[in-house]
């Protein structure tokens, strides 16, 4: 709740610019607010707001008198401002008079939705990502840099490790594992990598003091030398062109691109200060693009891998009820905004599949994000995870469903659906973006990679139905 400073509320300010648009005397609460801005007495108007309404009436010889809002650093200020432009002969300034003037603390931002959107924008930037047990016992970890993939080949030959004794923690002497509070955020190196890393390690489950495992992200603080890049590339100096995005371009775009996010949502959120309501939006348009090109990013660095020959994929016990309810707590907020329940159902141990969960997760990820997308608001997106009449004495196979109450598809649409760059075969989407068309030829390939398969057919509902079968653990 915003608390006014009464001892600031209720007072008029006045002051005095000159033709250059200075403040060349002032009261003192207009004195204090420009010494908090940055500026000084005499000296040029340092409070945007008013310099502009001080600038219009300047140049249009009218007088303004419209209300102002400005941040002090501490506090909103707010109050009736009215500018009146002198004669030349008075030295062609304004006198500026603020009425109402009131002082007042800002209100707390949102700091659930906030540390969201960081997490979000942490994920985007991972260059190692990797699941966690709760007892911070490395599951799976996977690697998109190149001098990373030291790190990735290690985990794999020592399985069950605690993610602290692969990595060296800077600052940090205490026996390991600690508490991952005190792990969130402590900066790393680790064998293969002349980068600084830092960790980011995010608690899964319901219960944040006692998390049924961790996400633990490690996020490059620089990007990839151009010297580090010609040495990866080869003797001749040009990058791989099965790799190019995912070796070369990916590395070094990823950070700058989640700045230009983390910077917009600053703005967006009013973080920074306060600001009008049209340049609030156009932050979030910012971010939103931000958001669509680290996006795609991501989606052309996996075409790349995917379509590696002998890719393939790492065989290891996943719970599909597990793996859903994972993916539709990474999409919760965006359901939400979009008006949208996600069900979940299925129980926990009764669809184990044999199959890497890094990409599990991310097929599932892609279609339940389609779902959201191509579904009306008030409607609800099915997560099933069932095991198959064979399945239930070894063998066999295990699906994980997610249907949709949007347009549904044709099978002419269905055929083509999982193609590359077809986005989605669905014309009505809302106006909504439909993404770079990767998605679903990705999940598709990653699907067969586990000897799997991904399927499409009309759901029950009018919807579509995305159907992921794998083989029984």
């Amino acid at each position: 709740m915003t608390s006014v400073d009464h001892r600031d509320s209720l007072l008029g300010a006045h002051g005095l610019t000159d033709a250059r648009d200075c403040l060349i005397s002032a009261d003192e609460p207009l004195a204090d607010l420009q010494a908090r801005c940055g500026g000084r007495v005499p000296g040029p108007l340092a409070i945007p707001e008013l310099r502009e309404l001080v600038r219009q009436t300047r140049e249009m010889g009218l007088k303004l008198a419209r209300a102002f809002t400005a941040f002090d650093g501490e506090a909103l200020v707010t109050g009736f401002a009215r500018i009146h432009p002198a004669s030349k002969a008075a030295g062609g300034g304004c006198e500026v008079l603020v009425e109402n003037w009131q002082r007042s603390m800002q209100p707390t931002p949102d700091g659930r939705e906030f540390a969201e959107r960081l997490d979000a924008i942490d994920r985007a930037t991972a260059e190692v990502s990797a699941r966690l047990d709760a007892r911070q016992r490395v599951q799976v970890l996977s690697a998109l840099a190149t001098d990373a993939l030291e790190l990735q080949a290690v985990s794999l030959t020592t399985p069950g490790r605690v993610w602290s004794e692969l990595v060296e923690l800077k600052g940090i002497a205490h026996q390991q594992p600690l508490h991952w509070r005190l792990l969130d955020g402590a900066a790393c190196r680790f064998d293969g990598s002349q980068r600084q890393w830092r960790a980011r390690l995010i608690p899964l489950g319901p219960d944040l003091q006692t998390p049924t495992g961790f996400e633990l992200l490690l996020i490059a603080e620089e990007p990839l030398s151009p010297a580090q890049l010609a040495e990866e590339s080869g003797e001749g100096g040009e990058a791989t062109p099965t790799r190019l995005i995912g070796s070369a371009l990916a590395p070094v775009l990823r950070q700058p691109v989640a700045r230009i996010i983390a910077n917009a949502e600053t703005i967006r959120a009013r973080l920074a200060g306060p600001l009008r309501e049209e340049y609030s939006e156009y932050a979030g348009t910012i971010a939103g693009a931000g958001q669509h090109l680290a996006a795609m990013l991501d989606d052309l660095a996996d075409l790349e891998v995917v379509e590696t020959p002998g890719f393939s994929t790492v065989r290891e016990s996943v719970d599909l009820a597990d793996a859903a309810s994972r993916a539709a707590g990474i999409l919760g907020m965006r359901a939400r905004n979009s008006d949208i329940s996600l069900m979940v159902s299925g129980d926990r141990g009764a669809a184990v599949a044999t199959a890497e969960f890094r990409r599990v997760l991310q097929i599932l990820i892609n279609l339940i994000g389609n779902a959201i997308a191509y579904s009306p608001g008030g409607s609800t997106v099915t997560i099933t995870a069932h095991a198959s009449d064979s399945a239930t004495g070894g063998g066999g196979t295990v699906t994980v469903s997610v249907a949709d109450e949007g347009p549904g598809v044709t099978p002419e649409q269905a055929e083509r659906i999982f193609d590359k760059f077809e986005r989605l075969g669905r014309d009505n989407n809302g106006g909504r973006d439909n993404g770079s068309g990767l998605g679903l030829y990705i999940s598709h390939r990653l699907a067969a990679a586990m000897d799997g398969c991904l399927t499409v057919e009309r759901a029950d509902s009018g919807g579509a139905l995305f159907r992921l079968e794998l083989p029984a653990a």
